[in-house]
């Protein structure tokens, strides 16, 4: 987990065309950087949190590994996903609503995936009771009963929304409906991002260890499927927790701790030194 770690910020340094002197620069070694992106160490919460800073790796900027159907015309697709990834949302709810776009949806997916995005903007724009709605037409829309990557996105959305609104229960059962017989979905890297949703969501509500759980989760299942997608926000969101646990009380912290070493490294918890 390490190394997917250390892959993942090297990669991100290197789209940058950054040096390893250059992000390292006032933050740590270059010689500690270098063991980072090698898997030879694992930064602690604040040296990761300024890592990730120095390299633009925000919690609000997420993109989808692989982005959804909204019609069998390309170009269409493309605009879509373009307009959501650069997160220039009103531009993408005035596109989502234009006749063209509405004309060309034909398939049962492709009005899930629709309303999904107009979901994503509407959230992203605060207009949450809005947003929950097409959520909910997004999941009366799907083509099938199987949950699909796309149906376990629309429930974590809908827990995040939930949680923003201060309804626990709610988020609580959004994200179990997120989450159940996972191992059932055929694997494709969005649904890396289910933990980060529920960990998010929890996290609003106040509930930092449980969030920290679904965190140590969604890296330990990102790594059983070769994948470093979502990692570096994982990693992220998780070395805020802990710094604010810290903050709380380090029984907290050494809970959190405990539970991401254990789940990532599969290290037995010795109660005899």
């Amino acid at each position: 987990m390490a190394n997917s770690l250390g892959i993942t910020l090297k990669e991100a340094r290197l789209a940058q065309h950054l040096s390893q002197r250059a992000v390292a620069q006032d933050i740590c070694a270059q010689s500690m950087l270098s063991a980072v992106e090698n898997g030879q160490y694992t930064p602690n919460a604040e040296l990761l949190i300024q890592l990730c800073q120095r390299l633009h790796i925000s919690l609000s900027q997420i993109s989808l590994a692989q982005d959804f159907a909204v019609s069998s015309r390309s170009r269409f697709n493309t605009q879509v996903s373009e307009l959501c990834n650069q997160h220039r949302y009103h531009e993408l709810r005035t596109y989502l609503n234009s006749e063209a776009v509405l004309s060309a949806i034909d398939t049962a997916d492709q009005t899930q995936a629709y309303y999904y995005y107009l979901g994503v903007t509407d959230f992203q724009l605060g207009s949450l009771t809005v947003a929950q709605q097409n959520f909910r037409l997004a999941l009366a829309s799907a083509g099938t009963k199987r949950p699909t990557a796309l149906t376990r996105l629309c429930y974590g959305s809908l827990a995040l929304v939930a949680a923003h609104e201060g309804k626990t229960q709610t988020t609580i059962t959004a994200i179990q409906a997120a989450l159940a017989y996972l191992d059932e979905t055929p694997y494709e890297e969005n649904l890396n991002v289910l933990f980060y949703l529920a960990a998010y969501a929890t996290e609003k509500l106040g509930d930092l260890s449980t969030a920290a759980t679904y965190l140590s989760q969604g890296i330990a299942y990102a790594g059983d499927h070769n994948s470093h997608f979502m990692l570096a926000n994982d990693y992220h969101l998780l070395a805020i927790l802990s710094a604010r646990a810290a903050k709380n009380g380090e029984e907290l912290m050494a809970t959190q701790y405990e539970t991401m070493l254990t789940t990532l490294f599969h290290e037995k918890v010795y109660d005899d030194f």
